[in-house]
This record gives structure tokens, sequence and C-alpha cells, in this order.
């Protein structure tokens, strides 16, 4: 049986190098949701206009349809995407069981990470414009949040704990 991780949150929260990390740990397949945008919105983003609904439809489906297509061949896969709405979660997992690990932190803190990082396209003046269109984890979703006030190491360890608590679920 597959498994099918999202490592989610606004951008700037570690996402990648937290599904890279699972997909090591666990033998995934692991794909970077950036590398799924069309360059239109890349385009936007780089000159820090926010993404609309309809700049994320096709985005969504398209990652949504390379997990269905690992899935189809038993492949388990990990995704680094920011799923900020439930609604965007909703094109995610159809046909799908996917769990969701949102990582949390303050705007401060992963704004200050952000100013960090080199040769990434996503400004930090878009952050808030993130923060605003985020929607928790709600009933009937399968997921949890893990903080990302720790050090990397201890977040990895709490997503795999994650993974292994949801693995052994929907095992039984």
């Amino acid at each position: 049986m597959s498994t099918h991780i999202i490592v989610m949150g606004v951008s700037g929260c570690g996402k990648t190098t937290v599904a890279q990390a699972l997909a090591d740990k666990f033998g995934f397949q692991m794909a970077e949701g950036d590398d799924f945008h069309p360059q239109a919105n890349v385009d936007k983003m780089s000159h820090g206009i926010p993404l609309n609904d309809e700049d994320r439809w096709p985005w969504l489906k398209t990652i949504n349809q390379w997990m269905r297509k690992q899935d189809a061949k038993g492949v388990s896969t990990v995704v680094s995407c920011s799923a900020l709405k439930r609604a965007y979660r909703d094109v995610l997992r159809k046909d799908l069981d996917v769990l969701f690990i949102h990582l949390v932190g303050s705007q401060d803190l992963i704004g200050s990470r952000m100013r960090q990082r080199k040769g990434h396209y996503m400004p930090v003046s878009l952050l808030p414009s993130q923060f605003a269109d985020l929607e928790s984890l709600q009933p009937g979703e399968e997921g949890v949040e893990v903080s990302i006030d720790a050090s990397p190491e201890h977040v990895i360890e709490e997503a795999a704990k994650a993974v292994n608590a949801w693995r052994a679920s929907i095992a039984s």
C-alpha cells in the first residue's frame, strides 16, 4: 500500500528540508511542489505578486496527478507544497489518502529565515499574503501540526513520528 505525505505551510517554513528528510528516511519518492508551477506563476511571485486561486488550481491538480501516477505504480510519495487552504488540500488529496504535515511558526521567525536564504524566487514581501490565506487543518483532514520553533532535527523527528503513527493506523 502506498503512502502519500504533503509537508505544508507558508513559504520559508522548511517544507523542502523536512520532505527530503522524510523521503530519505522512508524511501519515498520526493517532489518539490514549486517545480510543478507553470512559468507564469513563478514570474508573478518573482515580481512580488501573490498568486490567486485561479493561478493555483492547475498547479494543485498537476501535483495530485503526479501523486496518483506514483500510487498506481505502488510508489509512496512526499511532496513539499504550501497547501494553504482547505480547498487546495481537497484537490491535492483527490482519490488518495494523504497525510498533511503542517509546519507552523510565527511570521517573524519565518520572515527571518526567508531573508537568510539565497536563490529562491519567493520574496519575503509575499509572506503576509501567505499567512492571510493560510487555513489550519480542519476536522476531517488527516494531518498534524509540527512546530518549527525547535531544531531541524527535532522537527524532522516529530514529522517522522507522525508518518509512522499514520501508516500504522491505515494498515490496521
